[in-house]
């Protein structure tokens, strides 16, 4: 059975920052809330949590995890960025937004997408993510809590932990966050490119 800590959205209690990421060290996968909507997460490179995910949402081997970085600093070591595609992401950043960028070779193969050799990052704005982040030192393998068969993500605290407390090590309830998901904006061919409108605003890019 799951831990279950109610984290508090704005002031996230240190105590339980400290813990989730001890849960995260030893391997756990948790349920941690973002700037968009809920999300599973473990840290990178854990081959055994990613395929727990994976069971989760049923996803097969394409599906294009995200790594949650701290800030655009960090997205630099795991992608190849572009001057034009920088100052975008610095005016966007942090924000609801999920990025598809050239991976670099700090990124396992099993993250990218095996194709096309991209990796999808994104820096939220959510305190709670912040904390989590600072304590890990390095980014989070990520993906939205949408399980199989349901037309939204789940957003509830309690409805989380009814259907995944057996399967997750960890639940981070900070209240609902929404169900929209993240823009998601491709900058592979230099250009940005929107993927999918979602919670972040793109009226700067239809300008273009």
């Amino acid at each position: 059975m799951s831990q279950y800590f109610e984290v508090h959205p704005e002031n996230p209690q240190p105590r339980l920052i400290r813990q989730s990421v001890e849960i995260l060290s030893k391997g756990g996968v948790i349920v941690y809330p973002t700037d968009s909507c809920y999300a599973l997460g473990c840290i990178i490179g854990d081959k055994a949590a990613q395929e727990r995910i994976r069971k989760i949402r049923s996803l097969d081997s394409s599906h294009h995890f995200t790594l949650v970085c701290r800030d655009l600093s960090e997205i630099s070591t795991y992608a190849k960025v572009s001057d034009s595609a920088y100052r975008l992401m610095k005016e966007l950043t942090p924000g609801p937004y999920a990025f598809i960028l050239p991976a670099t070779r700090e990124v396992p193969r099993r993250l990218q997408n095996p194709k096309r050799k991209t990796i999808g990052l994104r820096v939220p704005d959510h305190r709670v993510v912040t904390a989590l982040l600072e304590g890990l030192g390095f980014p989070l393998m990520s993906t939205t809590l949408w399980l199989p068969g349901d037309d939204l993500p789940t957003n509830e605290g309690y409805e989380i932990r009814e259907r995944l407390e057996h399967h997750v090590d960890l639940i981070i309830d900070s209240g609902a966050c929404g169900v929209e998901p993240t823009t998601v904006i491709d900058f592979e061919q230099g250009v940005p490119r929107l993927l999918r409108e979602g919670k972040g605003d793109v009226s700067q890019l239809k300008a273009d």
